[in-house]
């Protein structure tokens, strides 16, 4: 057999092979900046999409394809929330300052699954911090991994 379609069948086979992104099982509850990055990843996707299609590559194709489902899904299962200015009870999309025992305060934004990034401060809503915290105010402790927090700030959006 050629190298040549040896070459083609195992990229057929890689492009068969690369499955689909999974899908959260929870409520996709997403803050306005998260709807935003659903909508500029949709955008982009369709652009990658267009110009695959101009090259005929179609191992890129197959893998913005999965990624258009993807983003497509989350779009469509999208629900916009947005805290109440005063709310006194953690709620998604607040900021909550807590502090520990020893004093060490940190701060977390509750946002969606797609948009968190603790490295920057955003935790998902279904993360144990995030379900720790929900309908305390401020006052309130929440434990986690065995370490008791405080909540000691919340501010809306």
């Amino acid at each position: 057999m050629s190298r040549a379609f040896t070459r083609e069948e195992d990229s057929e086979k890689a492009i068969a092979d690369i499955g689909e992104r999974p899908v959260s099982e929870h409520r996709n509850l997403v803050t306005e900046k998260g709807l935003a990055m659903i909508e500029a990843n949709l955008a982009a996707l369709r652009e990658e999409f267009a110009a695959a299609e101009r090259e005929g590559n179609r191992e890129r194709l197959a893998l913005v394809s999965r990624d258009l489902r993807y983003w497509s899904s989350r779009r469509e299962t999208a629900e916009l929330s947005v805290p109440g200015p005063d709310s006194d009870v953690v709620r998604f999309g607040m900021t909550v300052t807590i502090e520990n025992e020893d004093g060490q305060r940190k701060s977390w934004k509750i946002v969606g699954e797609d948009e968190a990034d603790p490295s920057h401060g955003m935790i998902s809503h279904v993360s144990p911090m995030a379900l720790a915290l929900f309908g305390k105010g401020i006052g309130e402790a929440a434990t986690v991994s065995g370490k008791e927090w405080e909540i000691v700030e919340l501010k809306a959006g």
